[in-house]
């Protein structure tokens, strides 16, 4: 599982020009799976983006979580993650997961950053989205599970 992290003030997604789910401060999850992918990974890795602490205290510091913060999180699918661009010009997307295995890991995902407390908002899995976002910093880091 890879999850590119990004700090935002502000973000959305739409599909179809309808606005599907927006948040205000907090994360902007891309997130791919592979086919090894389980729900353990899935909760190692919404564990570890809940308690990052990349969020400034009083002192300016990247010293608090996303739920210190009382933060939120537009999580969206995204199997390009996995596009492998050694070889050719054409990506390979061999290691993403099929949309099967994938969907189930994806649910379970954003099930357990709402079991961590925090308000998940989601993109429409498998559709062309349009994501929206302010990055505050900008702060960028990819979590992954193995």
């Amino acid at each position: 599982m890879r999850v590119v992290v990004q700090r935002s003030k502000e973000a959305s997604v739409t599909v179809d020009g309808k606005t599907i789910g927006e948040i205000t401060k907090g994360f902007v999850l891309l997130v791919g799976i592979t086919h090894g992918d389980t729900v353990e990974d899935a909760k190692y890795v919404a564990e570890k983006i809940v308690n990052l602490r990349v969020f400034e205290d009083q002192e300016g510091k990247m010293n608090l979580s996303l739920s210190q913060v009382k933060g939120e999180i537009l999580s969206i699918s995204q199997f390009t993650l996995y596009g492998d661009c050694r070889k050719g010009r054409r990506p390979n997307f061999m290691e993403a997961a099929h949309p099967d295995h994938a969907s189930v890991i994806y649910d379970q995902f954003n099930q357990w950053l709402r079991d961590l407390g925090v308000k998940v908002e989601t993109g429409q899995f498998g559709a062309m989205m349009d994501v929206s976002l302010i990055n505050d910093g900008p702060v960028t880091l990819i979590v992954e599970s193995k």
